[in-house]
């Protein structure tokens, strides 16, 4: 096999000779560091439906290297049809495509491996065929630096795990605090994309169209197939002009309580691909990346556990998640659930509870093919004791809970915070479903104060050392987890989801480097976030006056309070500054006084 190496600059056109033949590959999308950058390449002509399974049957990667730093990536690639059948809706072609997004600017090579053999995308032998046309191909190109800047996540790079409590972003070293929404579950049952699932007798009363958000669709915006599209994203839109940055989605849940949302050709069909439907999640999901908003991938739910390979690690797992990295695996902020509740017993055939040892080898498997080793959680059904230790890789908790009035998120997150710290290996948590399933986060309408929810929840998640929230809504309520296409329906509680972020974020609070102490403060059940002898944040649910314990510090400190109910600029109290060692007053609130609020106290320069 011969082939031609260039460079190019910009986004080009590559073509090689191989064997007697000549192969056209297009790199597409900007040349510059975190972006996706996208190869597709012209490889044999297939379907969905062929006999042969493009899916199955054949294993595109291509391995990536920077000549300076001799990084190396391996990229899972993926059959794609004609190539833009997210607008054209084909199912043959004979386009293959690999997504990559460089972490270093400068020179970067790649070579080509396409293989071809039973079962091939999912086997690592050495002895498979070649699959011919590209295989071998080798090139180069050049990245320059990112021009993103604000929200855009191309401009603060991956979001990373890093053996803390707080996800990192490896470009800008910023630590990442989400606020968004958990629901509802089944955000991708919706009528504008392809798919059998609009029609086939499973649920399909609960397919969405999401007309309320039509109005947040701004031109401009993505859309596939001539405008289609334009109420999802305008829902992506509404949530990111509330200053939430997350949102979550099951991406399978054929056996679970929707039923529409599978990436698949039809609902019995586990080894082949809905080529078009999965582009035009990729459509949503690169908006959102612009937007800043981070993609909770909801692999599996509890009903589903059992469906691939009675919830082994066998075929139909591997091919599935292959396919999400290889599709989706190039964004920047993202975590891997691995499923909602599992380990949980289930009423009827096909889901089967999953073991400790079955979870963490799928983790296993997931880590060792996804070259960016994004975040690894999953819920709670059975509790996380056997998933701890450094030999496993999950790398945090996706914590749900189980009261009315949210009263056992703070206790939570700390067990699972000491639990995984004892065993060798820091987790990052988040509390992604707080709450109960019947009521969780109501309705603005039936309370639109949410003072639980701000109170117990947020702040008591926040609190207790959690990256962050996400909210499910109540199946017992309207807009419920299963019923949502209005986001608005929450209006109220995002503001304070906003102020939270805010606080954390416009006053540099430095809460990587802080511990939650409550003992430190005299009112029993409040909170306490602590850096000793620099900086203290304080929950008072209740208002009032305490005093906060400062140790054996001999230093001053200046004592400012926040809202959490109205957000805003740090007002001042009586007490302006404190100093001193041992149990300190911190005075009364500015106003409202028995409301809650927040006090933060720095050292003085």
């Amino acid at each position: 096999m011969k082939s031609f190496k260039s460079t190019f600059f910009l986004t080009g056109l590559f073509i090689f000779f191989v064997h007697s033949g000549v192969i056209g590959q297009k790199i597409t999308g900007e040349l510059k560091k975190w972006h996706k950058v996208t190869f597709n390449f012209e490889g044999p002509e297939t379907s969905e439906t062929a006999v042969d399974n493009p899916f199955l049957n054949y294993r595109l990667n291509v391995v990536f290297k920077h000549v300076k730093t001799g990084k190396t990536y391996q990229i899972p690639g993926y059959y794609a049809a004609d190539g833009n059948a997210g607008n054209t809706s084909a199912i043959a072609g004979n386009s293959w495509k690999v997504h990559f997004a460089p972490d270093e600017i400068g020179e970067w090579t790649y070579k080509v491996d396409f293989k071809r053999g039973k079962w091939a995308a999912v086997r690592t032998s050495e002895k498979l065929s070649s699959g011919e046309y590209m295989d071998g191909a080798t090139g180069g190109f050049n990245i320059a630096e990112s021009n993103k800047s604000g929200r855009d996540l191309r401009g603060k790079g991956i979001l990373q795990y890093v053996g803390e409590r707080y996800l990192k972003f490896a470009e800008t070293g910023e630590y990442f605090l989400k606020c968004g929404s958990d629901a509802p579950e089944n955000l991708l049952a919706y009528d504008q994309f392809d798919g059998t699932f609009h029609s086939d007798g499973h649920k399909d009363d609960l397919v969405k169209t999401w007309e309320a958000h039509r109005q947040d669709w701004r031109e401009g915006d993505p859309t596939w197939k001539d405008g289609k599209g334009k109420e999802l994203v305008g829902a992506i839109n509404y949530l990111a002009s509330k200053g939430m940055n997350a949102f979550s989605f099951l991406t399978m849940n054929i056996a679970g309580d929707d039923q529409n949302v599978f990436p698949y050709v039809d609902y019995d069909t586990y080894d082949r691909f809905d080529t078009s439907k999965l582009d035009q999640w990729e459509v949503l999901f690169e908006h959102a990346d612009k937007l800043g908003m981070f993609l909770h991938f909801k692999t599996l739910e509890h009903e589903n556990q059992g469906l691939l390979d009675n919830g082994g690690t066998g075929l139909y797992t591997k091919l599935y998640f292959r396919e999400l990295i290889a599709r989706f695996g190039h964004h920047l902020a993202l975590n891997w659930n691995l499923a909602e509740e599992t380990g949980d017993w289930t009423a009827a055939p096909p889901t089967f509870p999953v073991d400790v040892a079955e979870r963490l080898r799928l983790a296993e498997y997931l880590s060792s093919i996804d070259p960016y080793k994004h975040h690894i959680v999953i819920h709670n059904g059975d509790w996380f004791d056997g998933l701890y230790g450094p030999d496993s890789k999950f790398t945090g908790a996706s914590l749900q809970t189980n009261k009315e009035d949210f009263s056992n998120v703070h206790k939570s997150v700390l067990r699972i915070l000491e639990e995984s710290k004892n065993t060798g290996k820091i987790w990052a948590v988040a509390c992604d479903e707080p709450g109960d399933a019947q009521h969780s986060l109501i309705t603005d309408a039936e309370d639109p104060k949410h003072d639980d929810a701000r109170k117990n929840g947020l702040w008591g998640a926040m609190m207790a050392g959690a990256w962050g929230t996400e909210w499910y809504f109540g199946y017992k309520h309207p807009h419920s987890d299963l019923s949502c296409q209005d986001f608005r329906s929450r209006d109220l509680f995002w503001d304070q989801g906003r102020f939270c972020l805010e606080f954390f974020k416009d006053n540099e609070v430095p809460v990587w480097e802080m511990e939650s102490n409550d003992s430190l403060i005299s009112t029993q059940g409040d909170y306490v976030l602590a850096k000793p002898g620099h900086t203290y944040v304080v929950f008072l649910k209740n208002g009032g006056e305490s005093t906060l314990d400062l140790g054996n510090y001999e230093l001053e400190y200046e004592v400012q309070w926040y809202n959490p109910r109205k957000g805003g600029p740090l007002k001042q109290g009586k007490i302006k500054t404190i100093s001193g060692s041992g149990s300190q007053s911190l005075g009364m609130p500015p106003k409202e006084k028995d409301q809650d609020w927040v006090v933060l106290v720095v050292k003085k320069a």
